[in-house]
């Protein structure tokens, strides 16, 4: 019997580590929308609480951006278009 364990070689595991790879919603500062339809769209979205949703709120406002969702891309679109179509400005990274 062969106890053997197959191990992956480093360019395959790169690769699969690639695939999974982990991505951002980033949201932008914009002068349209109110701090209070960002946090309510982020409690929607994003599955926020109110004070998560508040404090990503104010980063926004005071940095210009804020990462406000992790995740793998399919898992991570649908939220990012939600906030799209909700006239925010995100995009994955």
């Amino acid at each position: 019997m062969n106890n053997h364990t197959e191990t992956l070689t480093d360019p395959l595991v790169e690769l699969l580590e690639q695939q999974i790879a982990e991505y951002s919603i980033i949201l932008y500062n914009d002068d349209y929308n109110t701090f209070d339809h960002v946090i309510s769209c982020l409690m929607r979205y994003c599955d926020h609480d109110m004070i998560q949703a508040e404090q990503c709120a104010w980063v926004v406002h005071t940095n210009g951006k804020c990462v406000v969702k992790h995740g793998i891309y399919e898992d991570l679109e649908p939220i990012c278009v939600g906030l799209l179509d909700k006239g925010l400005s995100a995009k994955i990274e």
